[in-house]
């Protein structure tokens, strides 16, 4: 049944009793009588349909509304329903935590378990790690590959004090091998006379001392570090001896960005111009390989044809050896 007084003020808005509102309108309308008596007819104009004018929306609490008219033929309604109450506000995520990632095995599907905590999402992964790689090759046995072994110095140059330091890195299969450019230090300045020996008004000399111990032997290098440097900036190399191995530290600047520098400049010419070829060639022969040698047998006597011919090739090779 209809209840002009429902919902009562701050009432949270429930299916149940809205539904029991609208069946109780519903039924308002079935009882709606048929119309007075029309203008073209004695028979009387019966209600054709209902028609909703309108639904506002009204603030929460406030009392809902209904209003009915007639037009002759349509039942007119416009309804007003009381919106909800503001939800309150959701608690800010402030941010996630990472608290384990867990190794699966291969194949595996990835896991990931989420829980809140009122302030932040705490994140558990499960990540499959990859599928072990296949031994490389060595022959045809398919085996192991050989171990890297060591580091070998096949030569250290000398450069001049200024050079920038550079080192060359090669791996022949089993051992990294290395030859250093290292430029020497500056020359430096005599030192200054010593003063005289005690003994004698001359000095004497004190001679040479007992030779020291021989050092531990030098086994090999080791690299403990190589750092890239900015371009433009000298390569730099420390080295310290840890009683068996010389431990090396590089600085490597990386290369300048490349630039398209269009065409270089015309270099200078070579020691023999054009000029200077053509004209020693013209004061030489040309080639003879295009005169065919004479080959006849004379007969006896020689005819007038034979002796013109032999008359005749001088003429042709000194022709052909013009330029």
């Amino acid at each position: 049944m209809y209840d002009p007084t429902f919902p009562a003020d701050q009432a949270l808005i429930e299916a149940a009793p809205f539904r029991t509102q609208f069946n109780g309108l519903k039924d308002l309308i079935d009882a709606v009588p048929a119309g007075p008596p029309g203008q073209n007819g004695s028979d009387g104009t019966s209600v054709s349909g209902a028609v909703i004018d309108g639904t506002n929306t009204l603030n929460p609490g406030d009392a809902a509304q209904a209003s009915v008219s007639w037009d002759g033929a349509n039942v007119h309604f416009a309804f007003g329903i009381p919106r909800g109450q503001d939800g309150a506000s959701p608690t800010p995520i402030t941010s996630f935590i990472v608290d384990g990632v867990n190794t699966l095995n291969p194949g595996e599907p990835a896991t990931v378990q989420t829980n809140f905590d009122g302030a932040s999402v705490r994140f558990t992964f499960g990540i499959p790690r990859g599928i072990d790689g296949t031994n490389g090759s060595n022959g045809n046995d398919g085996g192991q590959g050989p171990p890297f072994t060591n580091f070998i110095v096949d030569g250290v140059n000398m450069l001049n004090p200024t050079d920038p330091a550079s080192v060359q890195a090669i791996f022949d299969g089993n051992a990294v091998r290395m030859i250093f450019n290292l430029p020497r230090g500056f020359t430096g300045n005599d030192g200054a006379a010593g003063s005289p020996g005690s003994n004698g008004s001359n000095g004497n000399d004190g001679g040479q001392g007992p030779q020291g111990p021989q050092g531990p032997p030098f086994a090999n290098a080791l690299v403990d570090s190589v750092t890239t440097l900015n371009p433009g900036d000298n390569a730099t190399v420390q080295t310290s001896f840890d009683g068996s191995n010389v431990r090396f530290q590089f600085g490597i600047p990386r290369g300048q960005n490349g630039n398209d520098g269009g065409s270089g400049p015309q270099g200078q010419p070579g020691e023999v111009t054009n000029i200077q070829l053509n004209s020693a060639i013209n004061g030489t022969s040309n080639n003879s390989n295009a005169v065919n040698t004479l080959v006849m047998t004379v007969s006896d006597p020689p005819t007038v044809g034979e002796v013109q011919a032999i008359a005749s090739k001088p003429d042709e090779l000194i022709l052909a050896l013009r330029r």
